[in-house]
């Protein structure tokens, strides 16, 4: 049988964890084929921990390689990785979906080109209800982000408003507003909220709340939703990756999952 040759962009935690899945849990139909990060010293720091050594090269050279790329580089970088990859008529899988949001074009192009790509749900559950549910009448999507202050330091939007999370006594709302808003002040945060409005009602209309205190310890998302359906309720309490307190562990592990359904013949759920 022959195995699918992936292909990643990025050798942070979850690119990092995405490639041992690769070659463990996935490795009967999976070719890790090779790895790409614009730190070279990330990559490398990868192929010291890979059971089997991939190579590591640039990322033009990496797309022509592979039958299924994936992105798991940073929202300033996916959309022109989905462009190429679609320009070179590969599958893509897209971990930094916030980097897609006003450039939905790229899926429209995908879609009528017959070209694959996938968008894991990430840290949040729910995504299959809603996904049901926008085959209806959807009113409302909105999202309430939970995070300790070190998953939101640096986001552009606390120094863009002089907010120091680390001084925080309470719990403290620290944005409001609709799902565009919070991709583009927390880049690197709430990358759940653009996948949350690509398979809802839009970014405009996904209203968003992030929250933070020194108390918590857990990266929570909750959604509510209501249309047609009735109402959708969901919390999902993450545990922070070891690595990068920014993202939880459910992220990679649906990525990986992902990869599963894309390989394998049964498919559960929605």
């Amino acid at each position: 049988m022959t195995k699918l040759k992936v292909g990643i962009i990025g050798c942070g935690t979850i690119g990092s964890e995405i490639a041992k899945a690769c070659q463990d849990r996935l490795r009967d139909k999976i070719d890790l084929a090779a790895i790409c990060d614009m730190d070279e010293q990330k990559a490398l720091a990868l192929q010291k921990v890979l059971a089997n050594k991939v190579p590591a090269m640039p990322l033009d050279a990496l797309i022509e390689k592979a039958d299924l790329v994936v992105e798991a580089a940073s929202a300033k970088a996916s959309a022109d990785i989905v462009e190429k990859a679609l320009k070179n008529k590969k599958a893509v899988l897209v971990m930094s979906v916030g980097g897609l949001l006003g450039k939905e074009e790229l899926l429209d192009s995908a879609r009528k080109a017959g070209a694959r790509v996938y968008l894991p749900s990430g840290a949040l559950c729910g995504i299959d209800g809603l996904k049901s549910a926008s085959v209806g009448r959807i009113d409302s999507v909105t999202l309430t982000t939970r995070k300790p202050p070190a998953g939101l330091a640096g986001a552009p939007y606390l120094k863009e408003h002089n907010i120091d999370v680390s001084a925080v006594k309470g719990e403290t709302v620290i944005f409001e507003g609709n799902a565009m808003e919070a991709v583009k002040g927390f880049p690197a945060n709430v990358n759940v909220c653009a996948v949350l409005s690509l398979a809802g009602i839009g970014a405009e209309k996904t209203r968003v709340r992030i929250v933070t205190s020194p108390e918590y310890t857990k990266n929570i998302h909750e959604v509510e939703i209501t249309g047609d359906c009735g109402k959708i309720t969901t919390r999902t309490e993450n545990m922070p990756s070891k690595t990068n307190p920014k993202t939880s562990a459910l992220a990679f592990l649906s990525a990986i999952a992902t990869l599963e359904g894309v390989v394998n013949d049964v498919r559960i759920g929605t």
